[in-house]
């Protein structure tokens, strides 16, 4: 055979080659190379991840493809002949024949698996068969922990009650977090952390801790630490305790020392002290009428960040209005009213002084003295019972005194404005059918 005849015969089988039927073939699978050497790769969420996979020798046609996970649950992640410019899926050597590396954007938790490139080739029915593929690249993503969110009650309470908070934080993988609980940068007790697989293949992570509350809680604030195996450093979050906190005021009322010569304008103080938060609302009532206040008072921030009010109303001091209750209402962060009392107790000079500010009135009944002093209040029998004048000492009850108090009135019967079992405030002294001149020997305040 010439020469012109070997290279002719040589040139047939080459193209006898090419031009063969694909499928499975021993001599094109030794010559065809599919290599994926990564076979873990680690990234955390929100980054590109890079799948290697090149090629190299000769196939019969089809395309390479990118699936993630093998057998029924695989998934196409990127197909050569149908390429998405939407998805987060591009080349990294565009149009390449032997260089297939993916790049994907924006990996999340759910991107998480096996992927795997795989050479595909036409078979005898048309359909594309599995040529080739590599080993496989294991892909982990971690993510970060949502900053911890700390969250309390939602009905504010006093010094001294207990009250739950709880932290919780989510999106994070892998599932292992810790969490650490500070009042103030000091560490308190906590529960251990309750962590719970969520969506997209992450975990969620809560936390308890009880805090009891204290009057100076204003300035306090609580703080969840977490730590976690993606963070730097652990993320905080924090709640101020001024958000739950409510302490109830104390009131005061404070008057012109009494006796008050009639028709003399009479200034009443309310003292409404160390209260939080500033909603307040203070009114005054006169035998349990309201009085009209021209002037209301804002509330003023101590330097602990409770606050206090000054309230002051005016009253004309009438002879009717002798013995009136004088009260100062406060309603505080939308809470019962509480409040506080005081008495107008008015003197006539036409009538005369009795010593230690003992006064004499004149009339159906008469007034034979008033004082104060300390001390448990007991109800009188009920035959003791007094009828003061109309139009004073409304509402009151008639008293005696108790060893602690030695007013030597008895048999005389005591009026007084303080309920049983409290302490002894102004006393009133009255007697019937006569209007001789009395004294006492009382501690009179």
């Amino acid at each position: 055979m010439d020469l012109v005849a070997q290279e002719l015969l040589l040139m047939c089988l080459m193209l006898l080659l090419l031009c063969r039927e694909p499928g499975v073939s021993a001599q094109a699978g030794q010559e065809f190379r599919l290599q994926q050497p990564q076979a873990k790769v680690t990234v955390e969420a929100g980054e590109t991840l890079t799948l290697n996979c090149t090629t190299s020798g000769l196939a019969g046609p089809g395309p390479v493809m990118w699936l993630k996970g093998w057998g029924r649950v695989n998934k196409t992640v990127y197909d050569q002949e149908k390429q998405d410019p939407s998805s987060r899926v591009t080349r990294a050597v565009d149009k390449s024949d032997t260089d297939f590396t993916i790049h994907i954007r924006n990996v999340q938790p759910e991107d998480m698996g096996t992927y795997y490139c795989v050479k595909f080739v036409k078979g005898n029915t048309g359909d594309d068969e599995v040529f080739q593929h590599g080993r496989g690249t294991e892909v982990s993503v971690q993510a970060k922990p949502s900053p911890p969110l700390v969250s309390g009650p939602e009905q504010r309470a006093r010094p001294g009650q207990s009250v739950p908070f709880t932290c919780t934080t989510g999106g994070f993988f892998p599932g292992e977090t810790g969490v650490k609980w500070f009042k103030n940068e000091n560490p308190m007790a906590g529960q251990p952390p309750q962590i719970a697989k969520w969506r997209m293949n992450t975990y969620n992570m809560s936390s308890r801790a009880t805090v009891t509350l204290q009057k100076d809680d204003v300035l306090s604030q609580l703080l969840c630490e977490v730590q976690h195996s993606t963070l730097p450093s652990p993320l905080r979050g924090s709640y101020r305790l001024s958000r739950v906190l409510r302490v109830p005021p104390s009131i005061e009322v404070r008057a012109e020392p009494s006796p008050i010569e009639v028709n003399k304008t009479v200034t009443f103080t309310c003292l409404v002290k160390e209260f939080y938060p500033a909603d307040v609302s203070v009114s005054w009532l006169e035998n349990g009428i309201e009085i009209k206040v021209e002037n209301v008072s804002r509330p003023s921030e101590l330097p602990q960040r409770l606050f206090e009010l000054r309230s002051q109303v005016e009253v004309q001091a009438s002879e009717e209005k002798n013995g009136s209750t004088i009260t100062c209402m406060v309603v505080h962060d939308a809470q019962a009213p509480a409040g506080n009392s005081t008495f107008l107790w008015i003197s006539n000079p036409a009538q005369g002084t009795l010593s230690n500010g003992l006064q004499m009135a004149k009339g159906e009944s008469e007034l034979l003295g008033w004082g104060a002093c300390q001390g448990s209040c007991v109800v009188s029998p009920s035959e003791e019972a007094c009828s003061p004048r109309k139009g004073s000492l409304r509402g009151l009850g008639c008293l005696s005194l108790s060893p602690g108090c030695s007013h030597p009135l008895f048999p005389l019967q005591v009026t007084t404005f303080c309920p049983a079992s409290s302490s002894c405030g102004w006393l009133s002294c009255w007697r019937r059918g006569s209007s001789a001149g009395f004294s006492s020997s009382s501690s009179s305040a």
